[in-house]
């Protein structure tokens, strides 16, 4: 809570059961101090209390496991949603303030969340990595040097 008056994220995942605070506490915090949109996360067999999540106004719910498609789409709806451009000369609400503004951050509060964005990373960065990693195997056997890395 303390780092979301400096890091003012665009967009916050936070998992239900926290040891400190609840994620249904820190959602109830971030709406009523004007903040960023929440998807709360919960375990396969964690009960959801849907009337806490209406409560405290959660922008969504990901069960987990989910898939990495499924995390991106969630994000996705808040980001592009950001980087639209309106130009109305004043803005009706903060709300339509906040999406002509381009994003800033992400605060993933949960480590099982770092773990997804990372697998996410290193599912688009595979192919590239074994093409290098084949082309050196390659040019090692046939005792010649490999080529330098494409950018």
């Amino acid at each position: 809570m303390l780092r979301l008056q400096d890091a003012e994220p665009d967009l916050i995942i936070a998992d239900i059961s926290m040891p400190e605070v609840s994620g249904y506490e820190l959602c109830e915090y971030i709406k009523s101090h004007g903040g960023a949109p929440v998807i709360l996360t919960a375990g396969a067999v964690e009960p959801i209390d849907e009337k806490e999540v209406d409560r405290v106004r959660a922008d969504g719910i990901l069960k987990k496991p989910f898939e990495s498609t499924l995390l991106l789409n969630s994000i996705g709806r808040f980001v592009q949603g950001s980087r639209k451009r309106s130009a109305p000369a004043v803005p009706a609400e903060p709300e339509a303030a906040r999406a002509a503004t381009p994003p800033r951050s992400v605060a993933i509060l949960d480590p099982e969340m770092i773990r997804a964005a990372v697998t996410v990373a290193l599912d688009a960065a595979m192919p590239a990595l074994i093409d290098q990693m084949t082309e050196r195997v390659v040019a090692a056997l046939a005792g010649r040097k490999p080529e330098a890395p494409k950018k």
